[in-house]
């Protein structure tokens, strides 16, 4: 489960501030010290949903504001994908969501 909420900060973070022409946002860039799989399998180990869920809507916002909010068509999907996510009421639930977002972002970039 770690690669997939590690992947979802990355899109999230690529989203808001990566900027065509510039060095890309990678997996060991400073900015993702906070959303590191090792981070999150910790989360994982320790069953922290809530913790987890907390650390993926900080991601889903950055991604949100970079799509110009829920009014528009994309943030609106990335609205109800993220509902999804927070409805998850154990980490096997969180499962599908989370792939689900993941398949989303990386479809928008």
């Amino acid at each position: 489960m770690e690669l997939p909420l590690e992947t979802v900060a990355l899109f999230s973070h690529k989203l808001a501030y990566e900027t065509e022409g510039e060095s890309p946002i990678l997996r060991d860039d400073p900015i993702m010290d906070r959303y590191e799989r090792e981070v999150f399998g910790l989360l994982v180990r320790q069953g922290d949903l809530a913790g987890i869920q907390l650390k993926l809507d900080e991601c889903i916002t950055l991604a949100l504001q970079s799509l110009g909010g829920a009014t528009t068509v994309m943030g609106r999907e990335l609205q109800r994908l993220a509902v999804d996510v927070r409805q998850a009421s154990t980490l096997e639930a969180l499962n599908a969501p989370l792939n689900a977002l993941k398949d989303y972002l990386k479809a928008i970039l």
